[in-house]
């Protein structure tokens, strides 16, 4: 996976945080995962995230994963 570098600034620094708005293209779930492609975004699902991380691993440009927050809120 590879990142897009700007003048200034990865791709990284220009991520937002996923809110509940935002859903899984595949199942309509809340997502967590954000790939970013050359013509767009796609929005998972951490099932469908995993399911697909491997395949995208090729042609995706940037992967961003808060899958991590679902663990958080147990933890809370």
């Amino acid at each position: 996976m590879s990142q897009i570098a700007t003048e200034n600034s990865t791709v990284d620094e220009l991520d937002y945080a996923l809110t509940a708005l935002d859903r899984c293209d595949q199942c309509g779930a809340q997502a967590y995962i954000r790939a970013t492609m050359n013509n767009g975004d796609l929005l998972f699902c951490a099932h469908h995230g995993a399911k697909y991380k491997e395949k995208l691993s090729a042609t995706v440009l940037n992967w961003h994963d808060e899958s991590a927050r679902l663990l958080e809120d147990r933890n809370s």
